[in-house]
Order: C-alpha cells, then sequence, then structure tokens
C-alpha cells in the first residue's frame, strides 16, 4: 500500500514515544515495510520487527530493508499478528486493513482499488484485525509499552491498561462512519 500523510505522521508520533532509549518495536502487518524503515532510520536504538501475513509483503519489506543497510536492526518474519515474534514490546505500531468488505465496489473508495485488497479491506465491520490485535498486545507490551494505529487517516495510541478505551474508541468510529 503506498504510504500517505497519516503514515508519516504514525512514524513521528511512534519516534517522539520512543526517544533515544533502546527499544523492542514491531510494525504489524508491514506491507512494504515504510514503517519498520523509517523507525529504524530514525531511532538508531530500536531493535524493530516487522511482520506480514502474506509472503510478498515480506518479500518486499526484506527488500526495502537491505536498501537502507538496516538488516541487522530490523527482522523481517512472516506469520499472523504478534504469533512470529519473540518476547514482548516496547511498542507495536500498525496500518491494518479497516474497511469493510462490502464497501470494496463503492465510488468514496475508487482511489483504493489499486492497492492490494487485503491491506484495506476486512471482513464484516472492517475491525477484526484490530480487535485480534488489540488481544495480542494486551500479553505482548512492555510494562511501560504502548500501541499505535492509524486509523481513518487518524494516529492512535494506548498503553496496555488503555487497550479496552481504544477499541471502544475505534468501535465508536467504525458506527460513525
Amino acid at each position: 500500500m503506498i504510504p500517505r500523510p497519516a503514515t508519516e505522521r504514525l512514524v513521528d508520533r511512534a519516534l517522539a514515544r520512543l526517544g533515544s532509549e533502546p527499544a523492542r518495536v514491531v510494525d504489524v502487518g508491514t506491507g512494504s515495510g515504510a514503517l519498520a524503515v523509517a523507525i529504524a532510520l530514525r531511532a538508531p536504538n530500536a531493535e524493530v520487527w516487522a511482520t506480514d501475513l502474506f509472503e510478498a509483503a515480506v518479500k518486499l519489506t526484506r527488500a526495502n530493508v537491505a536498501r537502507h543497510r538496516l538488516g541487522h536492526r530490523v527482522h523481517v518474519v512472516q506469520g499472523d499478528l504478534l504469533e512470529a515474534v519473540p518476547g514482548n514490546f516496547d511498542l507495536v505500531v500498525a496500518n491494518l486493513p479497516y474497511l469493510p468488505e462490502r464497501l470494496r465496489f463503492e465510488s468514496a473508495y475508487a482511489d483504493l482499488r489499486r492497492e492490494p485488497r487485503s491491506a484495506v479491506f476486512a471482513p464484516g465491520d472492517g475491525l477484526g484485525p484490530y480487535r485480534r490485535l488489540l488481544e495480542a498486545s494486551r500479553h505482548r507490551l512492555s510494562d511501560r509499552g504502548a500501541l499505535m494505529i492509524q486509523y481513518r487517516g487518524r494516529i492512535l495510541e494506548a498503553t496496555r491498561s488503555e487497550l479496552g478505551n481504544l477499541l471502544a474508541e475505534l468501535e465508536e468510529q467504525a458506527l460513525a462512519a
């Protein structure tokens, strides 16, 4: 998926949260690896992991990581959400599919038709991938960790104890859309 201005804002917010301290970061649903690479380039003390379900995305991310000579700090793995990565994380970032599959052919989303369908649209109300990520993050965030997501052009953030509130906010926004 083509990175958009909200993706840049997500990187900026992630970097502000990380500061210069050593940290473990995971980019879930990495796609091209844009988030993982941008964070690794600008946060030299971060160990970054990038995961994606799809082999083509993993290959593309690995190529982008190699192009930026970050292979020693960015680990790219194929897997579902956090399942393929070991340990806990200080920061989980994600830009997952969130639009309901039924909207795929509506003219309001015509610009997204060139994007991989699996990167944009999800079954049901579209929030399934985020619900699953919030539940997985509950068990994988460090004590000081946080989850940051890009949703409908906004950046939403929650610590482990705030994940329930984030889910309620996502569901409220989905109903309003």
